[in-house]
């Protein structure tokens, strides 16, 4: 019954972290812009009344530092997403990892110290 609770109590510490989150990219969502949903990496923009298009050139197109510009606020609206790790589920991935590393490393190394002795048994030295 208590692991029922503590699922209970994760799940709900979940959805509340979800609304937050969905409310904190709801605030940052610019609605004048739409969003290519087309699997591709770009969004198309409307240019509105008032607006400098000296980022822009004569074809309509974005110049470069203005391509880089937008390069970097996409990084940064993506590293608001990410979901990173608490100190303790970073230390205990780790030494999962570690300690997967480790035996991997063994298994080959063994496997390799088999196929070696067996090669030089049937081949001579």
């Amino acid at each position: 019954m208590a692991e029922k609770n503590r699922r209970d109590d994760e799940f709900a510490d979940d959805r509340v972290d979800d609304e937050a989150f969905d409310d904190a990219v709801d605030d940052d969502a610019d609605e004048d812009e739409p969003v290519s949903r087309g699997g591709t990496a770009t969004r198309s923009r409307v240019a509105k009344a008032g607006e400098s298009t000296s980022k822009r050139t004569e074809t309509g197109r974005v110049g470069f530092f203005g391509r880089i510009a937008r390069f970097f606020r996409e990084v940064v609206a993506e590293l608001r997403k990410v979901i990173w790790p608490t100190r303790k589920e970073l230390l205990t991935y780790t030494a999962v990892v570690v300690v997967f590393v480790a035996f991997m490393l063994t298994v080959v190394g063994f496997l390799d110290l088999g196929f070696a002795k067996g090669v030089l048994a049937v081949f001579g030295n």
